[in-house]
């Protein structure tokens, strides 16, 4: 397709918070800002000046930044209704931000210049005019922002036009059409912006689309193909109700599929790590399923998937995931085949030759799956099953026997204690300890037994613990499956046990997180 370069530009700092459970301190901001300008994102709008202390401290301090290729821009309004650009307080805080482009929305739709404005259409025309020409004589690059502009142009489409034709005559650089309410369809995008074009053939475009229908993305390359060159989204699609275009879609879309350039060359293969990092610093949980960047993009269950891919890895996949960062993951369960232990096995280093039966792997993991155990979550539970398969494996330690004691003591409360007795080599180690609970005392204990032998267990943290009933209507008598996380400096694993006994299904858990982490620290 081919054609001129696509300007990106990142509105998860100002549209992107508007999300409910979205809070991005000023540091969070900075962060964010130098991620994006180290992918090469074009614009950067960091905010509203004036509307809150912490965009004018970000505004303040961004300029201490040391961008390579970012513009940062602030955002605004028009000026208000009966004022003069000059003296409208809104228009001069976006002066004051000192950026060197100024995204300035206005109305676009009848229904807000009457309702929400309340005021003339003439005067709504005066303002978008006059407040853009006032920006430009700033000295500004002015993106104006169509607000609402789909819903007004199907509501009187020779008013929306005019009210671009408004900023054009204030000079503004671009035009923005938005989908403010997130409700067109992209054939409609489409047909309005052929529209567009046919009434205004020399202006460059660009397009803002939310996610309220779904398609918010498909909107936004709709707009591309009916010549946009310039999009608007969010990393991770954050931003109010249901989202804006999600800028980490759009990217590899437009690059790997409608042959477009929109990141500097090279920088396509970042976009992974900086989805999940703004992910982490925005503190919200990941979207394993998002396309192209999440854990699950590229992971393989089916059986027939996997035995595929392993003859070919397009055979399942629409491209190859290092083209974005990310990287392709085999999923174990109880729908897997041969192929998905052979790939388990080539990706973890083992050599399949020494693993004896790895039929008897496969059926022990739909058997134990059958009994309530999950392996999707708990790699590290599959990787002992294969290690402990091949031909002379020894286990670090053996279990001989444990014992949990929970009781009320008078004067002194709850009270857990745990008595382990575990084997190395030819060695009997009898150990107890108390916890603030019969797992923690568990874990003291074995630990307690093990460090003297394996003193780089002391690096080991647990660092989650999860418990799933499984048939709750079977009451005090439900399966429990039980997830652990353990990390050390460098690693983070997981294991699953399960059983009727919550204790029992918390030592088979542990058990094999501890026992994974030494022979993988070796």
């Amino acid at each position: 397709m081919g054609g001129e370069r696509i300007k990106l530009y990142d509105t998860t700092l100002r549209d992107g918070t508007q999300a409910e459970g979205i809070s991005l301190s000023v540091e969070d901001k900075l962060k964010i800002t130098q991620l994006l300008d180290d992918l090469g994102i074009d614009y950067v709008e960091g905010g509203w000046p004036g509307s809150n202390p912490k965009d004018a401290a970000y505004f303040d301090r961004v300029q201490d930044l040391n961008l390579s290729h970012t513009r940062i821009t602030a955002f605004g309004s028009t000026c208000r209704v009966g004022t003069q650009p000059a003296d409208d307080a809104n228009i001069q805080a976006l002066i004051a931000a000192a950026t060197p482009t100024i995204a300035l929305v206005g109305k676009s739709w009848t229904l807000h210049v009457r309702d929400v404005l309340r005021t003339t259409l003439n005067e709504n025309l005066r303002i978008i005019r006059e407040s853009t020409a006032y920006l430009k004589t700033q000295g500004k690059e002015v993106i104006y922002d169509a607000e609402h502009f789909f819903d007004g142009y199907k509501a009187d489409p020779d008013y929306a036009l005019n009210t671009l034709r408004a900023a054009l005559e204030g000079g503004a650089d671009l035009l923005c059409l938005c989908d403010t309410n997130g409700g067109a369809m992209p054939w409609e995008i489409e047909a309005i912006f052929a529209e567009v074009r046919a009434a205004l053939p020399d202006v460059a475009l660009g397009v803002h689309a939310h996610n309220d229908g779904g398609v918010a993305v498909a909107n936004t390359l709709a707009a591309v193909r009916n010549s946009a060159i310039h999009v608007q989204g969010t990393i991770n699609g954050y931003g109010e109700r249901c989202g804006n275009a999600n800028l980490c879609t759009i990217i590899p879309s437009l690059e790997l599929k409608m042959d477009r350039t929109a990141l500097p060359k090279g920088q396509l293969v970042q976009l992974t790590r900086i989805a999940r990092t703004v992910t982490a610093i925005a503190n919200q949980p990941p979207d394993r399923h998002a396309p192209y960047v999440g854990l699950s993009a590229f992971a393989h269950k089916g059986g027939i998937h996997v035995a595929a891919m392993r003859r070919n890895l397009l055979s399942y996949q629409h491209i190859d995931p290092e083209r974005v960062g990310n990287t392709s993951r085999v999923v174990i369960s109880e729908l897997s085949g041969r192929g998905n232990l052979l790939s388990k096995a080539d990706e973890i280093g083992l050599d399949t030759e020494e693993i004896e039966n790895l039929p008897g792997v496969l059926d022990r993991i739909k058997e134990l799956e059958y009994r309530g155990f999950t392996f999707e979550g708990a790699e590290a539970s599959v990787e002992m099953m294969l290690h402990r398969s091949r031909e002379g494996y020894a286990p670090p330690f053996e279990l001989v026997d444990f014992l949990t004691i929970v009781e009320h003591r008078k004067g002194r409360g709850l009270l857990a204690e745990a008595t382990v007795k575990v084997r190395v080599g030819e060695t009997i180690l009898h150990t107890a300890a108390e916890g603030n609970g019969p797992v923690n005392a568990m874990d003291e204990a074995l630990r307690k037994a093990l460090l003297p032998v394996y003193p780089h267990l002391a690096d080991f943290e647990l660092a989650d613990y999860k418990v799933h009933i499984l048939d709750s209507e079977a009451g005090t008598a439900a399966t429990t499956r039980v997830l652990i996380d353990m990390q050390d400096d460098t690693r983070r694993w997981s294991t699953v046990g399960a059983s009727a006994n919550i204790i029992e299904a918390s030592w088979i858990a542990l058990a094999d997180a501890v026992e994974y982490g030494l022979i993988t620290s070796e």
